[in-house]
């Protein structure tokens, strides 16, 4: 019974960060809202934490279930791929190359904040 509690507990904040999303007009996706508000909830009550660990824990396990709906998704979208493969690559490049940047720049600066500080 604990495990069926756990999950409600889990999909409730899904759906509490969906429903937000959507009333509000966030440029979030409602699971990362939800997962936030279930951050903020095991911060301010430790006791969830314990009660949602085995739960959580067994979904981590078979997480690799998950990715088969996506799998699925490339196997169907297959031929709309290859027309558009070249951008995607592109894409995938620029937006690494770029966030790569950012984080060095970021580390950098905040590097060069801790030697003035000393």
């Amino acid at each position: 019974m604990a495990i069926l509690h756990a999950l409600a507990l889990l999909l409730a904040f899904q759906l509490i960060g969906e429903a937000a999303t959507f009333a509000l007009a966030l440029p979030v996706p409602g699971p990362v809202l939800g997962m936030t508000l279930l951050l903020v909830a095991v911060a301010l009550r430790r006791d969830l934490l314990a009660r949602l660990k085995s739960t959580s824990s067994t979904l981590l396990m078979h997480l690799s279930l998950l990715f088969v709906p996506a799998g699925v998704g490339v196997m169907v979208h297959g031929a709309r791929l290859a027309a558009e493969g070249l951008a995607i690559v592109v894409a995938i490049v620029v937006s690494t190359v770029l966030a790569l940047a950012a984080t060095a720049l970021t580390v950098r600066a905040l590097l060069r904040d801790d030697e003035d500080s000393r």
